[in-house]
């Protein structure tokens, strides 16, 4: 591991930033708490409720944290097909009595704004999805003090992050649940994606910064298999998805391991963008037909998925999770640290004696 990152995390053991309410000051103080690194989702939050989740978020803790920031995406202008596409929705619209978003309510995620707070009032880290910041961005936050990542899923993704000025990179395998961190969203590469291991591999020859490793990753022993792959720490989001410190519904929680989920899927469905969630009615009925329209779809079914969670019905909600769901241990997040980090040393031990454990 860097000695930067060693500074950051005793364990290597990193808590993926999950937008939408999962990833609150809670959550990431709990983790930095017992070692690992914690980290606040920004994504879908005004800068001020941002700034208040940092705020609340050092209370409760004075180890580092993260915050994660979703870049800006481009324009996208087939119209028309997020019109049909809201068509189709308006039998969701009605059962679940509630009107549809407008797909048009802002594409930036208030980036800027965002990044003002980061550079007025510093955090230890600071990591980016869904693109590469602006060389002149990242050296004003190594500036302040902030140690900065960037999401690749491909080798030229992450040499991208590095001649970016990036401190690291997260390579984040097709397992991984929630959107694919993809720079550019062509629905032409849907499917293609590289399994963690592979990508570890690829990115490590072709980069020289710190990799963290994302995807699928629930148990120490799989922590341990990442790092002798050449990771310097993992991240994980579905393992703490489950814990009572995470904003999740309830309903998410359970399904994790609920025999009615058996399997996960990439689809657009819920926001236009690749993400892979629990495979439920919602997904199966629309997935198909959902276009490659990011942040548009998102906004359009938001209402949709707020009414689906209120009324504790799974099967209309994004129910994001990795392909390791069925791992999930409901551990409060600090005690699931030390479990991870005591299951990581046990797998070390046995990689040292040559397998015998």
């Amino acid at each position: 591991m860097s000695s930067a990152l060693t500074d950051l995390l005793p364990h290597p053991i990193v808590q993926a930033p999950m937008a939408g309410g999962v990833s609150g000051p809670e959550l990431a103080a709990a983790v930095s708490e017992a070692g690992g690194l914690g980290f606040l989702a920004a994504g879908y939050k005004t800068a001020d409720g941002v700034y208040q989740e940092i705020k609340r978020l050092r209370s409760l803790t004075d180890r580092p944290f993260g915050v994660n920031v979703f870049m800006p995406q481009p324009e996208y202008a087939e119209s028309g097909a997020v019109e049909v596409y809201a068509h189709q929705l308006a039998g969701e619209a009605a059962w679940y009595e509630t009107e549809l978003g407008d797909p048009d309510s802002g594409r930036d995620d208030g980036y800027d704004a965002k990044l003002a707070v980061l550079l007025d009032d510093p955090v230890p880290v600071v990591s980016f999805h869904f693109g590469v910041p602006s060389r002149e961005a990242l050296e004003r936050l190594r500036r302040a003090g902030t140690f900065t990542l960037v999401t690749a899923t491909t080798a030229e993704e992450a040499v991208a992050v590095e001649r970016a000025g990036a401190d690291a990179v997260i390579a984040q395998g097709v397992e991984a649940g929630g959107h694919q961190g993809t720079h550019r969203d062509v629905p032409e590469n849907d499917g293609t994606g590289l399994g963690l291991l592979s990508l570890i591999t690829q990115i490590r020859e072709a980069v020289h910064i710190p990799v963290v490793a994302a995807g699928g990753i629930m148990r120490g022993a799989q922590i341990a298999a990442v790092l002798a792959a050449g990771a310097s720490a993992a991240q994980l989001g579905t393992a703490f998805l489950a814990t009572p410190e995470s904003g999740a519904p309830a309903v998410h929680k359970e399904a994790l391991t609920n025999p009615l989920f058996v399997r996960t899927e990439l689809t657009r469905a819920f926001t236009g963008r690749p993400a892979r969630g629990l495979v439920n009615r919602f997904l199966r009925e629309h997935g198909p037909y959902a276009p490659a329209a990011y942040p548009e779809i998102n906004h359009l079914t938001s209402p949709l998925r707020k009414a689906a969670a209120k009324a504790g019905d799974a099967q209309g909600m994004a129910l994001w999770a990795g392909q390791g769901h069925r791992l999930a241990r409901d551990l409060p997040a600090g005690q699931l640290v030390e479990v991870l980090a005591a299951e990581l040393a046990e797998a070390r031990a046995a990689f040292a004696d040559g397998g015998a454990r």
